[in-house]
């Protein structure tokens, strides 16, 4: 067996079900993006703040993954807005993280503000997503993980 590389956050197979955790404060929202994943054949787990996803990435200080086994994660979609730590907050975490930097973070809203749009792909999402989600979006987004 080939040794992990940087890129082992790429699916490996045709077989394999990407695995996305979706964040947002919004329960309505959170059970949309859950919806359109599932159609997506995709694995979620979701969160419903910052700290909690870091918390079940293994990316709080006490270092502890929280999915119990669950398989690693392939993508992380999260809300900009949302209280105690922003969707740019938690992406940069992520990025700084030498464990989970390779992995995709996209970046939901539902204000079109440019400079915030910017900042993000700048910090490294891999794309910005205008709120209402929809299919479309989520087939673009699987694609990108199955390829």
């Amino acid at each position: 067996m080939a040794a992990p590389s940087s890129s082992n956050w790429v699916m490996e197979s045709a077989h394999d079900v990407p695995h996305v955790l979706a964040v947002d404060d919004n329960l309505i929202d959170r059970k949309l993006v859950e919806k359109l994943l599932r159609n997506s054949s995709c694995k979620v787990t979701t969160a419903e703040n910052g700290p909690r996803a870091l918390e079940l990435l293994g990316l709080t200080s006490g270092g502890q993954n929280s999915m119990n086994g669950r398989s690693k994660v392939n993508l992380v979609i999260t809300d900009y807005c949302m209280p105690g730590m922003t969707g740019y907050e938690l992406l940069k975490k992520i990025k700084e993280s030498s464990v989970m930097k390779e992995v995709p973070v996209v970046i939901m809203s539902s204000e079109n503000i440019p400079t915030r749009i910017n900042k993000c792909l700048e910090e490294g999402a891999q794309m910005f997503i205008l709120k209402p989600l929809k299919q479309s979006d989520v087939k673009k987004l699987t694609c990108q993980l199955m390829n």
